[in-house]
């Protein structure tokens, strides 16, 4: 029998079956093409399991000698979903996208990471294994929380923090929920009213055929095993020194926004915050021309 079938440890994630788990990375590879061109893919080796990497990179020579940018996706996701920002960030710099151990994707999980000092180290040792010493990173959602939890935990390689509608700064709150079941049901919604729940629910995958099927897919396929994240002290936030920048939707479910921008940068010396209209938790891909021109222009700040 496979390993995908005989891992039950609670707290690792898992594929229910190889055969679900092959469709899913199919479906993850049809989206996946319309990014950037991945010029390798790598396999990291961590204490919590194997970490699988995609790297993208500038043709010019002066770009590739930037300090690069490191990706984390958003829960029950994978690297695919930076699609929309990989052309123009890997135009600017190398860029690593992380397959995060413990959500669908090709990383193998043998070791939970949900708890902060684990998570911490999980990616300090995807660093070190990338040879990475220094890397701007950016977090969505989920990996939003894995980046601010970076930041007060194991800061040494991190040149700056982006967090886009992040968790982390809140508890994830019932409206959220009820927002990522409804947007789930929408998927099996009839077609000529697609459109309209997508605009309703500010959720583009329940009119792309590509991301319907691959975020249907990866609930079918696989098991996430892991608790919400809690969010960070005052006393925690207030210890981060990394130059940090938070990236909100103006409709975010998951946090309350105007709150969060007049919080974070009374708490973090020198933060950034900004608010984004005419979108919710997803202004990397709603607005992705934007968002990545302004994420460029605060790299180049720090750098």
């Amino acid at each position: 029998m496979s390993e995908t079938t005989t891992r039950t440890q609670a707290d690792v994630g898992r594929y229910v079956s190889d055969a679900l788990r092959d469709r899913y990375f199919a479906a993850c590879d049809a989206v996946h093409a319309w990014g950037a061109p991945a010029l390798a893919e790598m396999d990291v080796e961590t204490s919590f399991g194997t970490t699988h990497v995609y790297r993208y990179g500038p043709a010019d020579p002066a770009a590739r000698s930037r300090t690069p940018v490191v990706l984390v996706h958003g829960a029950g996701s994978c690297s695919a979903m930076w699609y929309p920002n990989t052309p123009a960030l890997s135009a600017d710099r190398t860029v690593y996208a992380i397959d995060t151990p413990g959500d669908p994707g090709r990383s193998v999980q043998r070791e939970p990471i949900h708890q902060p000092d684990r998570a911490a180290q999980w990616l300090d040792e995807t660093l070190a294994g990338l040879g990475l010493d220094r890397v701007h990173l950016v977090g969505s959602s989920y990996g939003g929380w894995l980046t601010l939890n970076q930041a007060h935990r194991r800061p040494g390689r991190l040149a700056s923090v982006t967090l886009l509608d992040p968790g982390g700064l809140e508890k994830v709150g019932l409206r959220f929920f009820v927002w990522i079941f409804a947007s789930l049901f929408a998927t099996f919604a009839p077609k000529a009213l697609r459109p309209r729940l997508a605009a309703w629910l500010e959720q583009p995958v329940v009119i792309v055929p590509e991301l319907r099927t691959m975020i249907r897919l990866g609930v079918r396929a696989y098991r996430i095993r892991r608790p919400a994240p809690l969010p960070l002290s005052e006393a925690e936030l207030s210890g981060i020194r990394t130059p940090l920048y938070l990236v909100l939707g103006k409709r975010s479910l998951l946090v309350h926004p105007q709150r969060q921008v007049e919080r974070v940068p009374g708490l973090i010396p020198g933060a950034q915050a900004d608010i984004i209209s005419g979108t919710g938790h997803g202004p990397q891909i709603d607005h992705a021309e934007e968002i990545n021109r302004r994420m460029l222009s605060f790299m180049d700040s720090v750098s």
